[in-house]
């Protein structure tokens, strides 16, 4: 996965979140593996336990390139009208395809995408983080 995620961003532009390397952490139903970027934002991929990746977050003071991040995604991402209640600073955009929750201001940007058909059993989007 450190490969997956260093092939999408470079491999110069992450770092791993902990001196040991990749910070791999989860249960039965999903694990996290997390890197951070060069500019101090924390990247999570959620995997399935087949290797599927099936949500993406980030946490941090700079926005990730979320044309990397996502992938194939990003085209429905980026013409997917945004769900009612998303304003200036907070955004919602609700599809089958693709679910996203983000929002920060200057140097506290946050946000969660996922995908609803590959999210695990047992696993709630709102534990994504």
């Amino acid at each position: 996965m450190l490969d997956a995620l260093r092939a999408r961003f470079g491999a110069d532009t992450l770092t791993p979140a902990t001196p040991a390397g990749l910070r791999v952490t989860g249960g039965a139903n999903y694990s996290v593996h997390e890197l951070t970027t060069a500019e101090g934002t924390a990247i999570r991929e959620f995997l399935s336990p087949a290797g599927t990746v099936f949500a993406v977050a980030w946490r941090g003071p700079f926005k990730p390139d979320l044309r990397r991040l996502l992938g194939a995604y990003f085209g429905l991402y980026a013409t997917a009208a945004r769900s009612a209640g998303a304003t200036r600073t907070q955004l919602a955009i609700d599809q089958p395809a693709l679910m996203v929750r983000a929002g920060g201001h200057m140097r506290a940007f946050s946000g969660v995408a996922w995908v609803p058909t590959l999210l695990p059993a047992g696993v709630v989007p709102g534990e994504l983080q």
